[in-house]
């Protein structure tokens, strides 16, 4: 699969920045926010295919960033990621569009294979959006 552009937001820099290192010797463009606002601006400014969004940030939480990413571009996959706490809140995102979600911590490996999928089903998406 060719590479794409992954934006990873998630308020805790312990986490956020080994990700990014960890999924970036896996041949994607990673992207990184701190928070909800700034993932925004980056949307806004930067090819963006998949998100991976952490649920609870301070300011904008995830779920009110999902739909403002939907706004933006609808196109976007989004994957929520969510303490074992907050399933409903996960139920809640994927009424609002989102991908799919995983339970911090997560394994790496099954956070690259859903990355691929998304990317996969918003290429497909892209390619009925063009008919």
């Amino acid at each position: 699969m060719s590479e794409f552009n992954v934006l990873l937001v998630d308020d805790e820099e312990d986490f956020l920045m080994p990700l990014g290192k960890r999924l970036k010797k896996r041949q994607l463009n990673i992207l990184m926010a701190s928070n909800g606002q700034d993932a925004l601006s980056i949307i806004k400014e930067s090819p963006v295919d998949v998100v991976v969004l952490d649920m609870k940030m301070p300011g904008i939480n995830g779920l009110e960033t999902l739909k403002e990413i939907k706004k933006i571009n609808g196109l976007i996959e989004v994957i929520m990621l969510t303490g074992h706490a907050n399933i409903e809140v996960a139920v809640q995102g994927m009424d609002c569009g989102a991908y799919d979600y995983l339970m911090k911590p997560m394994n790496i490996d099954e956070l690259y294979y859903k990355l691929q999928d998304a990317y996969a089903n918003k290429v497909i998406k892209e390619g009925k959006a063009k008919r």
